[in-house]
């Protein structure tokens, strides 16, 4: 009795370990923003692709990890990067998907800004934006999310705990400055060297296409329920990129709430990830059962996920504030900032505990891999009802 509490308590310090390690990476990532926001207001449309291409970014790695831990749990596991491994396999197929989702991605938040009469860049410089930050923000956190999964490995960690926040960490802080450095520096081109360079993300996509087409197993498996999840989750997140653009005035003029977003919605995500790759691997194992209504050991997993969430959001509010204050930037005052954290978190997380337990069992239901559905469907969801309780919240107390 008394190991299995100790084992437990390992494994809840090792994840709240991690979230915080994130919180501080993911604070940095938040500063970053409120010091660049005057090129929000430069490039039009960058703004709805910030949420959509940063966070599908994190949840592609966090698919990788969390299939990988599986693949550990369950003995399948080797150092093999050969076609036909799992590891092989997964990288391949990860890479893939990063090149397809970017161009979908471009292509909808040049749709969502043009319906809802948003101002917007060109739809080939938009496209070509997210494909080129896509691609080496991807090639950046798939080494890292590579090195923790074996680092875990060789170690004895479980991936579980530390592998959805730092991959989803990593996908905020890596990506959200390749993307506005891409984002200037394609702006700064001509329009004919855009347009031929748009050209050469149409035909690398094409290729992309063709070579899983080739392999419908192992990796064209994979890649077509990546797929299948992360097109339409990407309409998620462009409307919460949608939901920050049209209240972008009240974010840049009161810059520490802009400076929240980044760690907020990834705090959040790091949390909803931790649940999702566990109630996976206890699905896959035989610990938890897939049935209507939770049981205790599922119950357990959500107290934990609201106690992480009131553990870290009071020290994110009090980072981006101190932040604002620093840098001479606005802030609502540090007491409004962590009621407005705190609210809105304690919203999303109440949200995300029953999506999270809800996707895990129906795809493990239908004989579908919860890996592949769990920390997509959380972090996506969270992009979009963050924004909206954040942004409901703010209009409402301030």
């Amino acid at each position: 009795m008394e190991q299995g509490l100790s084992s437990q308590s390992r494994l809840i310090l090792t994840g709240l370990g991690a979230l915080l390690v994130s919180a501080a990476v993911l604070s940095i990532a938040g500063i970053y923003l409120g010091s660049v926001r005057e090129v929000l207001t430069l490039i039009p449309g960058l703004m709805v692709l910030l949420p959509s291409i940063i966070h599908i970014r994190g949840s592609i790695a966090g698919v990788f990890a969390s299939r990988l831990s599986s693949s550990m749990h369950l003995g399948e596991f080797s150092i093999d990067f050969e076609e036909g491994s799992v590891l092989g396999d997964n990288i391949r197929a990860s890479f893939v998907v990063t090149i397809l989702i970017a161009f979908v991605i471009g292509i909808f938040s040049y749709a969502a800004s043009r319906i809802f009469g948003y101002p917007v860049v060109g739809v080939t410089d938009l496209v070509l934006i997210s494909v080129v930050t896509g691609v080496v923000a991807g090639v950046v956190v798939m080494g890292i999310t590579l090195l923790i999964a074996l680092a875990s490995y060789r170690y004895g960690l479980d991936l579980d705990m530390i592998g959805a926040p730092t991959v989803t960490t990593s996908g905020d802080i890596v990506t959200l400055p390749i993307l506005v450095l891409s984002a200037t520096f394609l702006m700064l081109l001509s329009p004919w060297i855009r347009l031929v360079l748009g050209g050469i993300a149409v035909a690398v996509a094409v290729a992309t296409v063709l070579y899983t087409w080739r392999r419908p197993e192992g990796i064209g498996t994979i890649v077509r329920e990546n797929l299948f999840l992360l097109i339409p989750l990407s309409v998620l997140g462009t409307l919460a990129g949608l939901t920050y653009s049209l209240n972008l005035d009240a974010l840049v003029t009161i810059a520490a709430l802009l400076i929240l977003i980044p760690p907020f919605t990834g705090g959040l995500g790091s949390i909803g990830g931790i649940l999702g790759s566990r109630l996976s691997t206890g699905m896959h194992t035989g610990e938890l059962n897939p049935s209507f209504l939770p049981e205790r050991g599922v119950v357990h997993h959500f107290i934990i996920s609201y106690l992480y969430t009131l553990i870290l959001l009071p020290l994110l509010a009090l980072i981006a504030h101190g932040a604002a204050v620093l840098m001479g930037l606005n802030s609502p005052g540090l007491g409004m900032l962590v009621i407005i954290s705190l609210t809105a978190g304690l919203v999303v997380m109440t949200l995300v505990n029953g999506v999270a337990y809800i996707t895990a069992s129906l795809s493990f239901r239908y004989g579908l891999d919860p890996d592949n559905f769990g920390i997509p469907v959380v972090t996506s969801l969270i992009d979009l009802i963050g924004a909206a309780a954040l942004v409901a919240v703010i209009d409402l107390l301030l």
